[in-house]
């Protein structure tokens, strides 16, 4: 059995002795998926935090005035509300795509 493909957790693919590829232990795949979605996690609040920040703060100052807190607000529910709408609109289209393909293989 020898590796395919490496990842900082040593090999998580390796391949048959009739080349077929065999998938690791399935802890460990639910292990990476759940850092993957914590990774994601992250890179969304830290999107969200630049362009709010950009957007909100004029001076930084030892306190946020009332304007500044809601523009944050704001900010934030709007971001969220948009990234929930492109994530139901990519999950339409790939539905409507796995339909297409469904008919059109028929």
């Amino acid at each position: 059995c020898k590796p395919i493909r490496k990842t900082m957790f040593q090999c998580c693919k390796y391949q048959n002795m009739d080349g077929q590829g065999a998938t690791a232990d399935p802890q460990l795949q639910h292990f990476i998926e759940i850092e993957s979605q914590k990774q994601r996690f992250q890179q969304l609040v830290h999107q969200m935090t630049e362009v709010c920040w950009e957007k909100c703060m004029d001076k930084p100052g030892p306190k946020l005035d009332s304007r500044t807190e809601m523009c944050f607000v704001n900010c934030v529910e709007r971001f969220i509300d948009t990234s929930q709408f492109i994530l139901n609109r990519l999950e339409q289209t790939q539905r409507s795509r796995g339909s297409l393909s469904e008919t059109m293989s028929e």
